[in-house]
């Protein structure tokens, strides 16, 4: 047994995605990963492929915010699901039709706001909250802060589920509308697809932005080192702070698009696991790499709808077999490529 140890340790310290320079993995990852995409999609028809994208925007805003605290900075947090949540729940409750409030089995009190006016309650909420638990998590670190992160993730789904006055409880909410201007409502898969799309783009810049000034470089410097920052006169906790901030404002309007594209949100869609997956998708595409988590999120969709259309692989068995497959990709990518297909850092 000990024999097998080190060899499988020796392979995966030798091994040839190690040796093989970084430009070139990153290209033929992203080459495997849009191709399988395409291919996908042309298989599948347009219907089917503008779903898929929808999907992808969405988990890919989760993805790119949260490499922000992850991968540039370095803080482990396992509660970002919980702003998501924050940003759904709060689209469900202000914007859900209030003529629908009289047949629900327990009924919520639905101000019946236009999605753009609920939009920005929806960012801010989430980072209100994020400010509040921010303040009492920097003063951990490490292993302690992936705890207190766990924590909260845990805490808002039980607010999800046991605050029934505010959001139905197990019941969810339903009736949730879709983006209008006026009289020209969003209602069509393409044009919410458009609308997405744009939403991914303009948080994509605003990451690029970030990452690449001052701001951007003291945060991979507390990555690196914490302390030797601090020793320079930059108050560390500001920072962290100020990333946690805008990494929750970014999964609050992730959240705030689920809910107006599925129309129906319940406490299942933020359970722990879905924050464990999140995490799965920023370390296979890379840590400090926004290109990485669009790419993580690209691959992990397709991962996700492809095996429901394996033939062998019976209904019921796919949503383990996904938790199955995901595992073992990360087992291959820890050995082999630890820092992801396109990372920069390992985690």
């Amino acid at each position: 047994m000990s024999q097998l140890s080190e060899s499988i340790r020796g392979l995966g310290a030798s091994g040839p995605l190690r040796r093989m320079p970084r430009a070139n993995v990153e290209r033929i990852a992203t080459v495997v990963v849009l191709g399988w995409a395409m291919g996908f999609m042309l298989w599948q028809g347009a219907g089917f492929t503008i779903t898929l994208t929808t999907i992808f925007a969405i988990w890919a805003i989760l993805a790119v915010s949260l490499n922000l605290v992850v991968g540039f900075t370095g803080l482990l947090s396992v509660g970002h699901i919980g702003f998501f949540g924050i940003g759904a729940y709060t689209m469900a409750i202000l914007a859900s039709d209030a003529s629908y409030d009289q047949l629900r089995t327990e009924s919520i009190p639905t101000p019946d706001w236009p999605f753009f006016a609920a939009l920005p309650i929806c960012i801010a909420l989430a980072g209100l909250v994020a400010l509040g638990v921010g303040i009492v998590f920097n003063r951990f670190r490490d292993d302690i802060f992936v705890l207190v992160s766990f924590g909260f993730a845990i805490i808002a789904f039980s607010f999800f589920l046991n605050l029934r006055e505010l959001t139905r409880g197990a019941f969810g909410i339903h009736e949730i509308p879709r983006p209008a201007f006026g009289s020209w409502a969003l209602d069509g898969e393409v044009e919410f697809l458009v609308f997405a799309l744009i939403c991914l783009a303009l948080v994509v810049l605003i990451c690029w932005l970030i990452v690449t000034s001052s701001f951007g470089r003291v945060l991979t410097a507390i990555r690196e080192d914490e302390e030797a920052i601090a020793v320079f006169g930059y108050r560390v906790t500001h920072f962290k702070l100020a990333v946690w901030v805008l990494s929750a404002m970014m999964a609050g309007l992730a959240g705030a698009l689920l809910a107006s594209w599925t129309s129906f949100i319940d406490p299942n869609s933020f359970i722990l696991l879905e924050s464990m997956l999140l995490i799965a998708i920023v370390i296979l595409g890379g840590l400090a790499t926004i290109w990485g988590s669009l790419l993580g999120a690209m691959a992990f969709v397709l991962l996700e709808e492809g095996m429901r259309f394996l033939p062998f692989l019976p209904p019921e068995f796919v949503g383990q077999a996904r938790q199955v497959v995901l595992g073992v990709l990360l087992v291959v990518l820890m050995l082999f490529r630890p820092q992801g297909l396109v990372g920069r850092y390992r985690l």
